[in-house]
C-alpha cells in the first residue's frame, strides 16, 4: 500500500525542522564555546547590525559538492556562512557573516559562491556590502575550489570598488589568501580579539627564526599602530558593530547617490572659541581635532585610522546634516609634517571621499614634508605625490582652510587652490609660502647677512622682513590663490555656506579608462 503523502502542514512543519536544525550552525556547544570566548555567534553579530525583523537570510540550506576527504559526510549549515539582505538605520545592506562554529568558519567553494552572490546582489541593487570575518581560512579539504572560491570573492570586491561602499569586520581569525579580501575593501574594523596576518607565528618561526605572538603580528593595534592595515579598534563585536553602524550612517548607498542628510545643526553664530584654539606662534603644537569639534554639526567627528600616521587627521562628520570628510595637519604630532604615512593615509581617504560623493574640508597647518634619508629612500616623493594626485583627480566639492603655516609642496598637497579647491579660506594667522622665514632668510640673504657687521642682528631684521612680506595671507590673497582672510570666529558660517553653494557642483574631465597614479 503506497505511503500516504504528508500534508502541506506536514512538510511545512519539515521545512521548519530542518530551518532549526541549520540555524544552529555548529551545534549549541560549540556556540556557547564562542560566547565564552566573549565573542558573539554569527548570526548574533546579523542580529546585533540590522534593524530588527528587517534580516531575509538567502542559502540557509546551500550545500559543498566535495566528496573527499570526509566531506560527503561532513554536517556544514550554510556551509559555514550566513549571507542575506537587510536594514541598518534603515536603508538596505547585504551582508555575509562567518560562522567559526561550522568547521571553523573554513572557506569552500559553496561558502565563497554565497558570499560572491551578496557581493553581485549589492553591485545591482546599490547597496553596501558588509562582511563579517571569523574563519580559520581555506577549507584545505577542497583544494583548488577553495582557492578558485577565494579569487572570485577578490574579484567581486574589485567589482565593488568605487560603486558601492564596502566594510569588513574582523572578529576572530583571518589568516592567509582570506586577509586580502578585506584588504580590498574600503574599511577594516578589528576587535582586540581578533588577528589578521598572511602567514602566522608558527610559519614566521619555522622560515625565518623570529618568534611573534599573535598580538604582536597580527592584532588589532599592530594593524592600527605600526600596519596601518585596519581602519578601526573595537573593544568587542558590539562596539565594532556600532562602529560599523555609525560608519554606515555617514555614507551614500552606492556611487551615484549623496549621502543622507541627517539632523541638521544650523547653528552658524560668530564662535569665540575658535580664537583662542591655535596658538599664534608657530612653533607652538595643539589638537586640531579642537579645530574640527567646533566646526562640525554637535562636535560629531568620526575619526579614521585614529592610531595611524597621527600627524595627520582624517575622518567623517557632518556641516549643517550634510556628511563631509575632513582632512588636517595634526601640529601636536611631529609639527602636522606630511611623511609616507600620513600621505598614504590621506590620499586613501580622499579617493574614498571623491568616489561616493562626500565633500571634502581640509584645514591646513603644515611645515613641510618630513625630511630624511629614510623618508627618501622609502619613497616619498611617490607617497607623497599620491596626495597630489587624489586631490587633483577629486571632483568633489573642496574647501580649504588655512590655519597658519603653508610651506611648500606640503602646502600645494593640502589641496591648494592650484589643486582645484573650490574655495580656500584663511585666518590671519596663515603662512603661505615656500618655506619658514627663518628657512628662506638663509637662502634669500645669505651674503647681506655673512657680510653685515652684526650678522646675528642683521639676520633677525631680514627675517623680520621676509616674514612681513610673505609669511601673512595677503600675497596669496593677491593672487587669487586664496578666496577671503576670514575671522577665525566665522569659519564654521563661511564653510557651511560654500558646500550649500558647491552641493550641485558638476565638474567634467577628459573621458579615459583610469588614471595612472603613483603606487
Amino acid at each position: 500500500m503506497a505511503k500516504k503523502p504528508l500534508s502541506m502542514e506536514e512538510q511545512v512543519e519539515v521545512v521548519h525542522q530542518r530551518r532549526l536544525k541549520d540555524r544552529a550552525g555548529g551545534g549549541e556547544a560549540r556556540l556557547q564555546k564562542q560566547r565564552d570566548a566573549g565573542k558573539l555567534t554569527a548570526r548574533e553579530r546579523i542580529d546585533a547590525l540590522l534593524d530588527e525583523g528587517t534580516f531575509q537570510e538567502i542559502g540557509l540550506f546551500r550545500r559543498n559538492r566535495t566528496v573527499t576527504f570526509g566531506m560527503d559526510t561532513a554536517d556544514m549549515p550554510a556551509d559555514g556562512v550566513i549571507t542575506g539582505t537587510g536594514g541598518v538605520l534603515g536603508r538596505p545592506v547585504h551582508v555575509a557573516s562567518q560562522d567559526f562554529t561550522v568547521v571553523g568558519g573554513s572557506a569552500g567553494e559553496t561558502h565563497s559562491m554565497k558570499v560572491v552572490d551578496m557581493m553581485e546582489s549589492a553591485l545591482k541593487c546599490g547597496t553596501p556590502f558588509v562582511f563579517i570575518n571569523d574563519s580559520g581560512g581555506a577549507r584545505v579539504q577542497e583544494g583548488i575550489d577553495s582557492l578558485s572560491g577565494y579569487g572570485q570573492v577578490f574579484f567581486s570586491n574589485v567589482k565593488l570598488s568605487g560603486a558601492v561602499p564596502q566594510i569588513s569586520i574582523i572578529s576572530g581569525p583571518c589568516a592567509g589568501g582570506a586577509a586580502y579580501s578585506p584588504a580590498l575593501t574600503d574599511f577594516i574594523i578589528q576587535t582586540r580579539k581578533a588577528h589578521m596576518f598572511i602567514t602566522g607565528p608558527g610559519v614566521i618561526a619555522s622560515v625565518t627564526g623570529e618568534k611573534v605572538t599573535q598580538d604582536a603580528l597580527g592584532g588589532a593595534d599592530a594593524h592600527m599602530g605600526v600596519s596601518g592595515v585596519n581602519h578601526f579598534v573595537a573593544d568587542d563585536d558590539q562596539q565594532a558593530i556600532l562602529i560599523a553602524k555609525k560608519l554606515l550612517s555617514f555614507l551614500p548607498q552606492n556611487n551615484t547617490e549623496d549621502s543622507p542628510v541627517i539632523d541638521p545643526d544650523p547653528y552658524v553664530d560668530p564662535d569665540e572659541e575658535m580664537l583662542g584654539i591655535v596658538p599664534v606662534v608657530g612653533t607652538k603644537g595643539y589638537d586640531v581635532r579642537r579645530v574640527i569639534a567646533r566646526l562640525v554639526d554637535h562636535g560629531d567627528f568620526l575619526e579614521v585610522q585614529a592610531g595611524y600616521a597621527m600627524n595627520i587627521v582624517i575622518g567623517f562628520a557632518r556641516i549643517n546634516g550634510r556628511s563631509v570628510g575632513v582632512v588636517a595637519n595634526q601640529p601636536m604630532v611631529m609639527a602636522g609634517v606630511l611623511d609616507i604615512n600620513a600621505s598614504d593615509k590621506a590620499s586613501k581617504f580622499i579617493r574614498f571621499c571623491n568616489a561616493f560623493n562626500i565633500p571634502l574640508v581640509t584645514l591646513v597647518d603644515v611645515p613641510g614634508f618630513l625630511p630624511g634619508v629614510a623618508q627618501e629612500h622609502g619613497g616619498i616623493i611617490r607617497h607623497g605625490a599620491k596626495m597630489l594626485y587624489a586631490y587633483s583627480a577629486a571632483t568633489v566639492p573642496k574647501i580649504t582652510v588655512v590655519l597658519r603655516k603653508a610651506y611648500g609642496g606640503a602646502y600645494l598637497a593640502m589641496c591648494s587652490k592650484d589643486l582645484g579647491a573650490d574655495q580656500v579660506f584663511a585666518w590671519p594667522t596663515a603662512e603661505i609660502a615656500v618655506m619658514g622665514a627663518d628657512g628662506a632668510a638663509n637662502v634669500v640673504f645669505r651674503r647681506e647677512i655673512e657680510a653685515a657687521d652684526d650678522p646675528a642682528a642683521k639676520r633677525e631684521e631680514l627675517v623680520e622682513e621676509y616674514r612681513n612680506t610673505f609669511s601673512t595671507p595677503f600675497v596669496a590673497a593677491s593672487r587669487g590663490l586664496v578666496d577671503d582672510i576670514i575671522n577665525p570666529e566665522d569659519t564654521r558660517r563661511k564653510v557651511a555656506m560654500a558646500l550649500e553653494i558647491l552641493i550641485n557642483k558638476r565638474e567634467l574631465r577628459p573621458a579615459k579608462k583610469h588614471g595612472l597614479g603613483p603606487v
